[in-house]
Protein backbone atom coordinates (compact mmCIF):
# COMPACT_ATOMS: atom_id res chain seq x y z
CA UNK A 1 0.00 0.00 0.00
CA UNK A 2 1.17 3.66 -1.03
CA UNK A 3 1.27 6.20 1.55
CA UNK A 4 -1.48 8.11 -0.30
CA UNK A 5 -4.16 5.04 -0.01
CA UNK A 6 -5.91 5.85 2.96
CA UNK A 7 -5.91 9.77 2.95
CA UNK A 8 -8.29 9.75 0.16
CA UNK A 9 -11.35 8.21 1.64
CA UNK A 10 -10.90 10.84 4.00
CA UNK A 11 -10.33 13.45 1.57
CA UNK A 12 -13.04 12.88 -0.96
CA UNK A 13 -15.14 13.02 2.12
CA UNK A 14 -14.12 16.35 3.19
CA UNK A 15 -12.90 18.05 -0.37
CA UNK A 16 -15.72 16.42 -2.96
CA UNK A 17 -18.55 17.92 -1.28
CA UNK A 18 -16.39 21.81 -1.59
CA UNK A 19 -15.65 21.14 -5.01
CA UNK A 20 -19.16 20.08 -6.03
CA UNK A 21 -20.98 23.15 -4.24
CA UNK A 22 -18.60 25.49 -6.08
CA UNK A 23 -18.58 24.12 -9.45
CA UNK A 24 -22.82 24.48 -8.85
CA UNK A 25 -23.02 27.47 -7.70
CA UNK A 26 -20.95 28.40 -11.01
CA UNK A 27 -22.69 26.37 -13.87
CA UNK A 28 -26.03 26.34 -11.93
CA UNK A 29 -28.24 23.17 -10.96
CA UNK A 30 -28.90 22.81 -14.47
CA UNK A 31 -25.09 21.24 -14.75
CA UNK A 32 -25.52 19.26 -11.59
CA UNK A 33 -23.78 16.16 -13.26
CA UNK A 34 -21.09 18.10 -14.64
CA UNK A 35 -20.16 19.11 -11.35
CA UNK A 36 -20.35 15.81 -9.51
CA UNK A 37 -17.99 14.18 -12.85
CA UNK A 38 -15.51 16.71 -12.83
CA UNK A 39 -14.87 16.38 -8.74
CA UNK A 40 -15.15 12.36 -8.99
CA UNK A 41 -12.65 12.33 -12.19
CA UNK A 42 -10.26 14.98 -9.78
CA UNK A 43 -10.49 12.17 -7.29
CA UNK A 44 -9.32 9.77 -9.77
CA UNK A 45 -6.73 11.63 -11.18
CA UNK A 46 -5.35 11.51 -7.60
CA UNK A 47 -5.34 8.18 -6.47
CA UNK A 48 -3.24 7.67 -9.89
CA UNK A 49 -0.45 10.61 -9.61
CA UNK A 50 -0.02 10.40 -6.43
CA UNK A 51 0.65 6.64 -6.64
CA UNK A 52 3.57 7.59 -8.98
CA UNK A 53 4.74 10.88 -7.27
CA UNK A 54 3.36 10.67 -3.85
CA UNK A 55 1.65 12.55 -1.70
CA UNK A 56 2.19 16.63 -2.72
CA UNK A 57 2.85 19.14 0.27
CA UNK A 58 -1.25 20.38 0.18
CA UNK A 59 -3.04 17.67 -1.18
CA UNK A 60 -6.33 19.98 -0.69
CA UNK A 61 -4.60 22.81 -2.10
CA UNK A 62 -3.57 19.74 -5.63
CA UNK A 63 -7.48 19.11 -6.09
CA UNK A 64 -8.67 22.14 -5.82
CA UNK A 65 -6.16 22.90 -8.77
CA UNK A 66 -7.08 20.15 -10.75
CA UNK A 67 -10.73 20.64 -10.32
CA UNK A 68 -10.48 23.84 -11.23
CA UNK A 69 -8.63 23.18 -14.32
CA UNK A 70 -11.00 20.14 -15.39
CA UNK A 71 -13.77 23.31 -14.89
CA UNK A 72 -11.90 25.56 -17.21
CA UNK A 73 -11.20 22.67 -19.68
CA UNK A 74 -15.00 21.85 -19.91
CA UNK A 75 -16.11 25.48 -20.16
CA UNK A 76 -13.53 25.66 -23.14
CA UNK A 77 -15.34 22.79 -24.73
CA UNK A 78 -18.44 24.16 -24.27
CA UNK A 79 -17.85 27.38 -25.76
CA UNK A 80 -16.29 25.80 -28.64
CA UNK A 81 -19.97 23.53 -29.21
CA UNK A 82 -22.07 26.98 -28.66
CA UNK A 83 -20.07 29.32 -31.10
CA UNK A 84 -19.43 26.16 -33.85
CA UNK A 85 -22.87 24.14 -33.68
CA UNK A 86 -25.24 25.12 -31.23
CA UNK A 87 -26.26 28.06 -33.02
CA UNK A 88 -28.11 25.79 -35.57
CA UNK A 89 -29.83 24.16 -32.00
CA UNK A 90 -32.19 25.03 -30.03
CA UNK A 91 -32.69 25.17 -26.43
CA UNK A 92 -29.17 25.03 -25.87
CA UNK A 93 -28.62 27.86 -22.96
CA UNK A 94 -24.94 29.50 -22.51
CA UNK A 95 -22.98 27.98 -19.85
CA UNK A 96 -21.18 30.49 -17.13
CA UNK A 97 -18.47 31.73 -18.84
CA UNK A 98 -14.89 32.84 -18.25
CA UNK A 99 -14.47 34.00 -14.63
CA UNK A 100 -12.02 31.73 -12.61
CA UNK A 101 -13.41 29.27 -10.53
CA UNK A 102 -13.41 30.30 -6.70
CA UNK A 103 -12.23 27.87 -4.64
CA UNK A 104 -11.34 30.24 -1.55
CA UNK A 105 -12.00 29.49 1.58
CA UNK A 106 -15.17 32.22 1.60
CA UNK A 107 -16.56 31.23 -1.54
CA UNK A 108 -16.54 27.69 -0.41
CA UNK A 109 -18.39 28.16 2.96
CA UNK A 110 -21.20 30.42 1.06
CA UNK A 111 -21.46 27.95 -1.76
CA UNK A 112 -22.37 25.10 0.62
CA UNK A 113 -24.58 27.24 2.34
CA UNK A 114 -26.90 28.16 -0.55
CA UNK A 115 -26.65 24.25 -1.68
CA UNK A 116 -28.05 23.46 1.58
CA UNK A 117 -31.01 25.93 0.94
CA UNK A 118 -30.97 24.58 -2.97
CA UNK A 119 -31.25 20.58 -2.30
CA UNK A 120 -33.67 21.04 0.89
CA UNK A 121 -36.23 22.89 -1.41
CA UNK A 122 -39.95 22.19 -0.64
CA UNK A 123 -39.99 20.89 -4.25
CA UNK A 124 -38.82 17.59 -3.65
CA UNK A 125 -39.39 14.88 -1.06
CA UNK A 126 -38.04 14.63 2.19
CA UNK A 127 -36.62 11.61 1.40
CA UNK A 128 -34.93 12.79 -1.30
CA UNK A 129 -33.60 15.98 0.42
CA UNK A 130 -31.52 13.72 2.72
CA UNK A 131 -30.10 11.47 0.25
CA UNK A 132 -29.10 14.79 -1.69
CA UNK A 133 -27.77 16.04 1.56
CA UNK A 134 -25.38 13.38 2.07
CA UNK A 135 -24.34 13.25 -1.24
CA UNK A 136 -23.70 16.36 -2.31
CA UNK A 137 -22.81 18.11 1.02
CA UNK A 138 -21.31 15.43 2.71
CA UNK A 139 -19.92 13.40 0.18
CA UNK A 140 -21.30 10.32 0.91
CA UNK A 141 -21.35 7.77 -1.60
CA UNK A 142 -23.81 5.76 -2.80
CA UNK A 143 -23.13 2.67 -1.27
CA UNK A 144 -22.96 4.30 2.30
CA UNK A 145 -26.52 5.83 1.55
CA UNK A 146 -28.20 3.11 0.89
CA UNK A 147 -26.80 1.21 3.41
CA UNK A 148 -27.87 4.34 5.71
CA UNK A 149 -31.59 3.95 4.32
CA UNK A 150 -31.20 -0.25 4.14
CA UNK A 151 -31.59 -0.05 0.45
CA UNK A 152 -29.69 -0.67 -2.76
CA UNK A 153 -27.62 0.99 -4.83
CA UNK A 154 -30.26 1.08 -7.56
CA UNK A 155 -32.89 3.04 -5.49
CA UNK A 156 -30.59 5.15 -4.05
CA UNK A 157 -29.52 6.43 -7.83
CA UNK A 158 -33.00 6.23 -8.88
CA UNK A 159 -34.09 8.77 -6.13
CA UNK A 160 -31.32 11.07 -6.60
CA UNK A 161 -31.75 11.51 -10.40
CA UNK A 162 -35.84 12.23 -9.82
CA UNK A 163 -34.84 14.81 -7.53
CA UNK A 164 -32.19 16.78 -9.82
CA UNK A 165 -34.75 16.83 -12.33
CA UNK A 166 -37.46 18.29 -10.10
CA UNK A 167 -34.92 21.13 -8.86
CA UNK A 168 -33.99 21.61 -12.56
CA UNK A 169 -37.51 21.79 -13.72
CA UNK A 170 -38.64 24.08 -10.66
CA UNK A 171 -35.82 26.28 -11.76
CA UNK A 172 -34.34 25.97 -8.05
CA UNK A 173 -30.84 28.70 -7.71
CA UNK A 174 -28.17 28.18 -5.63
CA UNK A 175 -28.63 31.13 -3.25
CA UNK A 176 -29.73 31.96 0.32
CA UNK A 177 -33.67 33.49 0.39
CA UNK A 178 -34.28 36.68 0.95
CA UNK A 179 -34.75 37.93 4.50
CA UNK A 180 -38.43 37.67 4.02
CA UNK A 181 -38.48 34.59 3.16
CA UNK A 182 -35.18 32.90 5.35
CA UNK A 183 -37.30 31.62 8.12
CA UNK A 184 -39.72 29.80 6.43
CA UNK A 185 -37.19 28.22 4.03
CA UNK A 186 -34.56 28.08 7.22
CA UNK A 187 -37.89 25.50 8.57
CA UNK A 188 -37.34 23.16 5.85
CA UNK A 189 -33.18 23.32 6.33
CA UNK A 190 -33.68 22.44 9.93
CA UNK A 191 -36.13 19.61 9.06
CA UNK A 192 -33.69 18.31 6.74
CA UNK A 193 -30.56 18.31 9.35
CA UNK A 194 -33.00 16.72 12.04
CA UNK A 195 -33.72 13.88 10.14
CA UNK A 196 -30.58 13.03 9.06
CA UNK A 197 -29.43 13.03 12.58
CA UNK A 198 -32.15 11.01 13.27
CA UNK A 199 -30.87 8.81 10.07
CA UNK A 200 -28.46 8.09 12.02
CA UNK A 201 -29.30 8.09 15.92
CA UNK A 202 -31.91 5.85 15.28
CA UNK A 203 -31.34 4.16 12.04
CA UNK A 204 -31.82 0.27 11.95
CA UNK A 205 -28.56 -0.15 9.68
CA UNK A 206 -25.96 -2.22 11.82
CA UNK A 207 -23.34 0.07 10.73
CA UNK A 208 -22.33 1.74 13.64
CA UNK A 209 -19.47 3.83 12.35
CA UNK A 210 -21.88 4.81 9.62
CA UNK A 211 -24.61 5.87 12.07
CA UNK A 212 -22.40 8.06 14.48
CA UNK A 213 -20.92 9.96 10.90
CA UNK A 214 -24.59 10.85 9.53
CA UNK A 215 -24.76 12.15 13.18
CA UNK A 216 -21.52 14.16 13.26
CA UNK A 217 -22.38 15.43 9.52
CA UNK A 218 -25.82 16.71 10.67
CA UNK A 219 -23.98 18.60 13.02
CA UNK A 220 -21.42 20.14 10.88
CA UNK A 221 -24.33 21.31 8.52
CA UNK A 222 -26.07 22.80 11.39
CA UNK A 223 -22.62 24.13 12.72
CA UNK A 224 -22.35 25.97 9.24
CA UNK A 225 -26.05 27.74 9.48
CA UNK A 226 -24.61 29.23 12.86
CA UNK A 227 -21.59 30.33 11.66
CA UNK A 228 -23.31 32.93 8.92
CA UNK A 229 -25.40 35.76 10.80
CA UNK A 230 -28.29 34.80 8.14
CA UNK A 231 -29.02 32.10 9.76
CA UNK A 232 -27.96 31.81 13.25
CA UNK A 233 -31.19 32.29 14.97
CA UNK A 234 -32.36 30.83 18.29
CA UNK A 235 -34.29 27.50 16.87
CA UNK A 236 -30.72 26.31 14.73
CA UNK A 237 -29.08 26.88 18.29
CA UNK A 238 -31.85 24.58 19.60
CA UNK A 239 -31.36 21.98 17.52
CA UNK A 240 -27.45 21.96 17.14
CA UNK A 241 -28.20 21.84 21.48
CA UNK A 242 -30.47 18.78 21.11
CA UNK A 243 -28.33 16.73 18.69
CA UNK A 244 -25.04 17.47 20.77
CA UNK A 245 -27.20 16.04 24.01
CA UNK A 246 -27.76 12.88 22.09
CA UNK A 247 -24.38 12.55 20.89
CA UNK A 248 -23.08 12.61 23.90
CA UNK A 249 -24.58 9.90 25.07
CA UNK A 250 -24.46 7.54 21.54
CA UNK A 251 -21.61 5.20 22.86
CA UNK A 252 -23.41 4.29 26.13
CA UNK A 253 -26.70 3.47 24.25
CA UNK A 254 -25.46 0.54 22.30
CA UNK A 255 -23.36 -2.67 23.44
CA UNK A 256 -20.32 -4.25 21.02
CA UNK A 257 -23.07 -6.30 19.31
CA UNK A 258 -25.09 -3.25 18.27
CA UNK A 259 -27.89 -3.82 20.91
CA UNK A 260 -29.65 -0.64 22.00
CA UNK A 261 -28.95 -0.31 26.02
CA UNK A 262 -31.98 0.71 27.92
CA UNK A 263 -31.27 4.50 29.63
CA UNK A 264 -31.79 3.52 33.10
CA UNK A 265 -29.13 0.32 31.91
CA UNK A 266 -26.49 2.98 30.29
CA UNK A 267 -22.95 3.46 31.50
CA UNK A 268 -22.92 7.31 32.67
CA UNK A 269 -19.51 7.20 32.64
CA UNK A 270 -19.63 6.98 29.10
CA UNK A 271 -21.25 10.21 28.29
CA UNK A 272 -19.10 12.38 26.21
CA UNK A 273 -19.14 15.50 29.01
CA UNK A 274 -17.68 18.12 26.25
CA UNK A 275 -20.49 17.36 24.26
CA UNK A 276 -22.92 17.73 27.29
CA UNK A 277 -20.88 21.60 27.60
CA UNK A 278 -21.59 22.61 24.17
CA UNK A 279 -24.97 21.47 24.54
CA UNK A 280 -25.71 23.60 27.42
CA UNK A 281 -23.80 26.17 25.53
CA UNK A 282 -25.75 26.49 22.51
CA UNK A 283 -28.87 25.93 24.38
CA UNK A 284 -28.25 29.54 26.17
CA UNK A 285 -27.66 31.07 22.98
CA UNK A 286 -30.61 29.61 21.74
CA UNK A 287 -32.77 31.65 24.59
CA UNK A 288 -32.17 34.70 23.44
CA UNK A 289 -34.87 34.98 20.98
CA UNK A 290 -39.11 35.23 21.99
CA UNK A 291 -39.82 32.37 19.72
CA UNK A 292 -40.47 28.54 21.27
CA UNK A 293 -39.98 26.34 18.65
CA UNK A 294 -39.78 22.07 19.27
CA UNK A 295 -36.39 22.40 18.73
CA UNK A 296 -36.10 24.14 22.37
CA UNK A 297 -38.83 22.03 24.05
CA UNK A 298 -36.90 18.26 22.32
CA UNK A 299 -33.31 20.30 23.70
CA UNK A 300 -34.36 20.72 27.25
CA UNK A 301 -35.27 17.14 27.48
CA UNK A 302 -32.38 15.72 26.05
CA UNK A 303 -30.53 18.06 28.29
CA UNK A 304 -32.02 16.67 31.75
CA UNK A 305 -31.44 13.31 30.42
CA UNK A 306 -28.04 13.90 30.72
CA UNK A 307 -28.47 14.79 34.56
CA UNK A 308 -27.12 11.58 35.98
CA UNK A 309 -29.24 11.53 38.74
CA UNK A 310 -32.82 9.81 39.26
CA UNK A 311 -34.48 12.83 41.18
CA UNK A 312 -38.04 13.81 41.25
CA UNK A 313 -37.47 17.12 39.84
CA UNK A 314 -35.75 15.63 36.48
CA UNK A 315 -38.81 13.62 35.63
CA UNK A 316 -40.92 15.99 36.53
CA UNK A 317 -39.45 18.79 34.20
CA UNK A 318 -38.82 16.17 31.78
CA UNK A 319 -42.53 15.63 32.22
CA UNK A 320 -43.60 19.43 31.76
CA UNK A 321 -41.48 19.22 28.69
CA UNK A 322 -43.22 16.45 26.69
CA UNK A 323 -46.54 17.67 27.88
CA UNK A 324 -45.74 21.32 25.72
CA UNK A 325 -44.36 19.61 22.85
CA UNK A 326 -47.44 17.44 22.41
CA UNK A 327 -49.51 20.75 22.75
CA UNK A 328 -47.58 22.43 20.39
CA UNK A 329 -46.97 19.26 17.63
CA UNK A 330 -48.79 16.05 18.55
CA UNK A 331 -46.23 13.18 17.89
CA UNK A 332 -47.09 9.29 18.26
CA UNK A 333 -43.40 8.79 19.81
CA UNK A 334 -43.33 11.98 21.81
CA UNK A 335 -46.49 11.08 23.24
CA UNK A 336 -44.86 7.30 23.81
CA UNK A 337 -42.03 8.73 25.10
CA UNK A 338 -44.02 10.62 27.59
CA UNK A 339 -44.94 7.55 29.34
CA UNK A 340 -41.61 6.69 30.43
CA UNK A 341 -41.76 9.60 32.45
CA UNK A 342 -45.28 9.58 33.36
CA UNK A 343 -44.08 6.10 35.13
CA UNK A 344 -41.23 7.77 36.69
CA UNK A 345 -43.46 10.87 38.16
CA UNK A 346 -46.74 9.63 38.74
CA UNK A 347 -45.92 5.60 39.14
CA UNK A 348 -46.79 2.81 36.22
CA UNK A 349 -50.22 2.04 37.03
CA UNK A 350 -51.02 5.36 35.65
CA UNK A 351 -48.62 5.62 32.78
CA UNK A 352 -50.29 2.03 31.79
CA UNK A 353 -53.50 3.88 31.36
CA UNK A 354 -52.31 6.64 29.21
CA UNK A 355 -49.95 4.06 27.45
CA UNK A 356 -52.59 1.89 26.21
CA UNK A 357 -54.85 4.57 25.40
CA UNK A 358 -52.45 5.75 22.58
CA UNK A 359 -52.97 2.51 20.89
CA UNK A 360 -50.13 1.77 18.26
CA UNK A 361 -50.28 -1.81 17.44
CA UNK A 362 -47.33 -1.70 14.40
CA UNK A 363 -44.89 -0.08 17.04
CA UNK A 364 -42.95 -2.91 18.77
CA UNK A 365 -41.18 -0.07 20.66
CA UNK A 366 -44.89 0.43 22.34
CA UNK A 367 -45.39 -3.17 23.50
CA UNK A 368 -41.88 -3.06 24.28
CA UNK A 369 -42.66 -0.38 26.24
CA UNK A 370 -45.78 -1.91 27.80
CA UNK A 371 -43.32 -4.88 28.61
CA UNK A 372 -41.49 -2.68 30.41
CA UNK A 373 -44.94 -1.23 32.47
CA UNK A 374 -46.29 -4.36 33.62
CA UNK A 375 -43.11 -5.64 34.70
CA UNK A 376 -43.28 -6.75 38.27
CA UNK A 377 -47.60 -5.48 38.35
CA UNK A 378 -48.26 -8.35 35.86
CA UNK A 379 -45.34 -10.17 34.90
CA UNK A 380 -47.80 -12.93 33.03
CA UNK A 381 -49.11 -9.40 30.60
CA UNK A 382 -45.58 -8.28 30.30
CA UNK A 383 -44.44 -11.51 28.28
CA UNK A 384 -47.40 -11.33 26.16
CA UNK A 385 -46.03 -7.32 25.43
CA UNK A 386 -42.44 -8.80 24.74
CA UNK A 387 -43.73 -11.38 22.59
CA UNK A 388 -45.48 -9.20 20.60
CA UNK A 389 -42.92 -6.77 20.46
CA UNK A 390 -40.35 -9.63 19.68
CA UNK A 391 -42.71 -10.37 16.62
CA UNK A 392 -43.12 -6.49 15.20
CA UNK A 393 -39.02 -5.76 15.56
CA UNK A 394 -37.44 -5.44 12.77
CA UNK A 395 -33.23 -5.75 13.03
CA UNK A 396 -31.83 -8.21 15.01
CA UNK A 397 -30.37 -6.11 17.41
CA UNK A 398 -33.68 -4.94 18.84
CA UNK A 399 -34.80 -8.73 18.59
CA UNK A 400 -31.90 -9.55 20.93
CA UNK A 401 -32.26 -7.20 23.45
CA UNK A 402 -36.32 -8.21 23.56
CA UNK A 403 -35.17 -12.10 24.12
CA UNK A 404 -32.78 -10.86 27.01
CA UNK A 405 -36.30 -9.42 28.49
CA UNK A 406 -37.75 -12.74 28.01
CA UNK A 407 -35.01 -14.78 29.07
CA UNK A 408 -34.95 -16.88 26.10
Amino acid sequence: MTNHEPIIPHLFRTEYRKIVSVLCRHFGFREIEIAEDIASETFQVAMQAWGLEGLPPNPAGWLYNTAKNKAKNYLHRESIFRDNIAPGLKNIEPQAAGDDIDLSLQNINDSQLQMMFAVCHPAISREAQIGLSLRILCGFGIDEIATAFVTNKEVINKRLFRAKEKLRKEKVQIELPPPLEIDARLEQVLTTIYLLFNEGYYSVSQNNTLRKELCLEAMRLCTMLIENPDTNKPQVNALLALMCFHASRFDARMNGNGEIILYDEQDSSLWNTDLINKGGYFLSMAAQGSKLSRYHLEAGIAAWHTQQSDSPEKWEGILHLYNQLLQREYSPVAALNRTYAVAKVRGKEVAIAEAERLNLPENHFYYALLGELYSGLNDDKARLHWLTALSLAKTDADKEAIRKKLGV
